[in-house]
């Protein structure tokens, strides 16, 4: 049986092979880009000279704990190199994002990275996507509107809650309705119905963003 941490651990190992002295590196989100996080403040420690910028405020602690030096777009609008995780990920480098509430600012960070790395375990790997809920970050005014609008594209959509029943908050203020679709077979298209809904600021559909696939297979890897 697989072991999903020592997969995790493999594919995050090799992604930050990848990083270089004097490289931009996106941090994601999330418990996989986590191991990712302690690996490269392990190469930090070493001597490697990066700035990053992270993707939630719990990546933030975590970099910030780990030695590695932040920074922000006031100082550039381009990074060398993102490495974060992944919900879901299918071989033609399609994803869903979101479970750990980062969404938006993870898709910033992707769209401004020269090259994207998606590290994940064996799990995660699915013929079509939709099986994990797609998260979609709503502006609180509307969460109504847009949970009916998921209904109408044949998914179940919730509110996501917190652990004491209230509404999960992201980064930036936002809530998340999650929609349960089982399969998204038109991943385009939903994207596109979705940004053109009012209240909807963008939702975890990562279409085109990413560059390679890593996959821990055991101890090793397949890329993507």
């Amino acid at each position: 049986m697989a072991d999903p941490i020592a997969e995790k651990t493999a594919a995050a190992r090799y992604a930050v092979a990848l990083v270089n002295d004097f490289m931009r590196v996106g941090l994601g989100t999330g418990s996989t880009a986590a191991i990712a996080v302690a690996l490269l403040g392990e190469r930090v420690r070493q001597g490697l000279d990066i700035v990053a910028i992270p993707t939630s405020e719990r990546t933030r602690a975590l970099a910030e704990a780990a030695g590695i030096k932040l920074t922000d777009f006031s100082t550039g609008t381009a990074l060398d190199i993102t490495i974060d995780g992944a919900d879901e990920a299918d071989r033609e480098l399609r994803l869903i994002k979101g479970g750990g509430g980062a969404l938006l600012r993870e898709k910033v960070v992707a769209s401004i990275s020269r090259r994207v790395v998606i590290i994940a375990d064996s799990a995660k790997l699915v013929d079509q996507i939709g099986r994990y809920p797609l998260p979609v970050e709503v502006v609180r005014f509307a969460w109504q509107v847009v949970q009916s609008r998921l209904r109408g594209l044949g998914a179940e959509p919730k509110l996501r809650l917190t652990a004491d029943g209230t509404p999960f908050v992201t980064d930036e203020g936002h809530y998340i309705v999650d929609g349960s679709f089982g399969v998204i077979r038109d991943p385009e298209r939903t994207s596109r119905y979705l940004l053109n809904t009012p209240g909807v600021v963008d939702h975890g559909l990562f279409l085109g963003l990413a560059h390679d696939l890593v996959v821990g297979c055991g101890d090793s890897v397949d890329v993507y």
